[in-house]
């Protein structure tokens, strides 16, 4: 245009391009809810790919186009796959303190031994940390996470819904079955910081007591 003196319609038609896309500015603050929102789930959901991301941004309220997220989601790197080790998102519990009611926190924990026979097996511990009841404690040789969802829904059947459940990082927790259960059931799962037991003081000194019963059970069987 500046070589020859054209103007921009002549300039568009030599190049056949669309005077629509010449004059076109992106605004740079249009995608920043979408961009924020995708930052906040990808953080809290970090093994969760772009559909599932989407789907909870459509219960969040959100109605952007697929297309418009994706585009976001590949601006903002998060469709590569990292090489490195995956680690876990910052871990800030709230202090721990006795509920004022039921079912405002529960505490859930695995424990292991093995029987006379060398042979191992695992008991899931679920604890209400108002009264310090024991809800349930599930025995088997393998536990996933399909199994936990089961045992809480069927002590839900009787009891309800906790709005808190308290855990570790074990791999059936933090397993993207389990956080689907808690999205669709609105209970919040709370994780404590690795390699701090005492967070969850509640069904650590529940489960220390099974072990010792145990072992007393076990000698006496001797």
């Amino acid at each position: 245009m500046q070589n020859f003196s054209l103007g921009v319609r002549q300039a568009c038609r030599a190049l056949s391009l669309s005077r629509t896309v010449y004059h076109y500015r992106p605004d740079a603050l249009r995608d920043e809810p979408v961009i924020s929102a995708l930052q906040e789930a990808a953080e809290r959901y970090p093994r969760y790919g772009f559909s599932k991301i989407f789907q909870i941004l459509r219960r969040q309220g959100h109605h952007w186009n697929h297309k418009r997220v994706h585009r976001v989601y590949c601006l903002l790197k998060l469709n590569f796959r990292r090489k490195v080790k995956q680690r876990l998102p910052v871990r800030n519990p709230a202090p721990l303190a006795v509920p004022e009611a039921l079912n405002q926190s529960w505490s859930i924990d695995f424990m292991h031994d093995a029987l006379t026979c060398v042979r191992r097996f695992r008991t899931f511990n679920v604890v209400d940390d108002f009264n310090r009841e024991a809800l349930a404690i599930e025995n088997d040789r393998n536990l996933p996470a399909q199994r936990v969802i089961r045992v809480l829904d069927r002590i839900a059947v009787n009891r309800g819904y906790p709005l808190k459940l308290r855990m570790d990082n074990g791999p059936e927790f933090i397993s993207l079955a389990l956080a689907e259960w808690a999205e669709t059931r609105a209970v919040t799962l709370e994780f404590i910081k690795p390699g701090k037991p005492t967070q969850n003081a509640f069904i650590e000194r529940f489960t220390g007591l099974i072990e010792q019963r145990f072992w007393i059970f076990t000698c006496s069987e001797r």
